[in-house]
């Protein structure tokens, strides 16, 4: 099971116990979908525009506000042992601004719950290895993506 630390960093949008619940249901069904059941940590930082745009300049060289940042902690390439009684291993960190995703959610005519968990799968199977750097790539994201969402009712 994963655990999932959600850290709530702005004060611009509201971070309602639908959200919370969401998020941990969609992460919970990506790694289901993904067939990982080892015991991993999550780490989930809401921010707002103007501190990720900060990390994506520094991290990116991308002077910009962004919607989603990932950044793996978990080497896939080493070998792991399961856990036994051990606190479990740290996959990753995923970024979003809230702003950023409530200003997405009016643009594509969907509710800001249905955003949040679309960019914190996203941001989940960055850290699972996936990438949308091809055309191909990008299919196989966004299919994943729009199945995961469809299991917790969030489908478009």
């Amino acid at each position: 099971m994963t655990q999932l630390d959600v850290s709530n960093l702005q004060d611009k949008v509201p971070v309602t116990q639908k959200i919370l619940r969401l998020l941990q249901k969609v992460v919970a069904q990506t790694m289901e979908h993904e067939g990982i059941s080892r015991p991993l940590q999550l780490s989930l930082v809401l921010v707002d525009n103007a501190t990720i745009q900060e990390l994506n300049s520094k991290y990116r060289g991308i002077d910009a506000p962004t919607d989603v940042l990932s950044f793996a902690l978990l080497d896939e390439e080493r070998e792991t042992i399961p856990c036994l009684g051990e606190e479990p291993e740290v996959l990753g960190e995923i970024i979003i601004s809230l702003e950023k995703a409530r200003e997405q959610a009016r643009e594509y005519g969907h509710s800001l719950e249905r955003e949040v968990c679309f960019l914190t799968v996203h941001g989940l199977l960055h850290l699972l290895g996936y990438d949308h750097e091809t055309e191909e790539e990008r299919k196989l994201m966004n299919h994943k993506e729009e199945e995961i969402l469809s299991t917790v009712g969030l489908s478009r």
